[in-house]
């Protein structure tokens, strides 16, 4: 027995300047799918987009910010996680 595809269809409002942008686009429902997907592969895995923690997630970022820094690349000028025992086996390697 195959499983069946299910699709959904899903709304939302846009305003007037987004509108107009979209109605130039040949497939808006391609090109929002292939937007979304690619926002949802940029969320942050620990909140999930919403930017905030609870009180959980802190108590575990916090156990992990102990033995990791946040600093800033000198190539792409964003900023990334630096585990403090690299950089320590670094400094005695």
């Amino acid at each position: 027995m195959t499983k069946k595809s299910h699709s959904e269809v899903i709304t939302f409002k846009v305003d007037a300047a987004l509108s107009d942008v979209l109605h130039d686009i040949p497939n808006r429902s391609q090109f929002i799918r292939a937007a979304v997907l690619s926002a949802l592969a940029s969320t942050c895995p620990l909140c999930q987009g919403t930017g905030i923690l609870t009180p959980s997630q802190k108590r575990h970022w916090d156990q992990f910010a102990e033995g990791h820094t946040i600093e800033r690349c000198r190539n792409c000028h964003e900023m990334h996680l630096i585990c403090v025992h690299d950089t320590m086996d670094a400094s005695t390697g």
